[in-house]
């Protein structure tokens, strides 16, 4: 039996400061306090020496109990799917017409971050109603 009990998830990205601040909207994360004597992210990352340089942001849930999410840059730009996404658990619990009005609700304030609405998987005899979505870099994930 594992021994490991967090994880971390992280993502490829073109912009990790954005994309890290997207999505400590979406989930109520936080980036974790800058190093002292740095007032940003950036200016500490730029003070290090060029071969300690790394571009990545990472946020966390404060109450500790969700996995830190790790945004680093890469050169290559999205081609497909992704193989892996995130479920933002939005309407637990809920049911029927309450879940798709909540999850509507959910997926507007997205919007108006930059998250794009893909398309509603309303229900059926098996599922309950999802919105397929993509947020600012075009990395689905799901309002479930």
């Amino acid at each position: 039996m594992s021994s490991i009990k967090q994880f971390q998830v992280t993502f490829d990205c073109a912009e990790p400061a954005r994309l890290a601040a997207f999505w400590c909207e979406v989930l109520g994360y936080v980036v974790p306090p800058t190093p002292e004597g740095f007032a940003t992210w950036e200016e500490y990352h730029r003070s290090l020496p060029p071969e300690e340089q790394v571009d990545y942001f990472a946020c966390s849930d404060p109450s500790g109990v969700g996995p830190r999410l790790l945004f680093q840059r890469v050169p290559e730009g999205k081609v497909v799917k992704n193989r892996v996404h995130l479920d933002v658990r939005a309407g637990t619990g809920l049911v029927g017409e309450e879940r798709l009005a909540t999850l509507e609700a959910e997926c507007a304030r997205l919007v108006a971050l930059g998250a794009a609405h893909v398309r509603t998987l309303k229900a059926d005899e098996d599922n309950e109603s999802c919105i397929v979505m993509q947020d600012i870099e075009g990395n689905e994930f799901c309002l479930d």
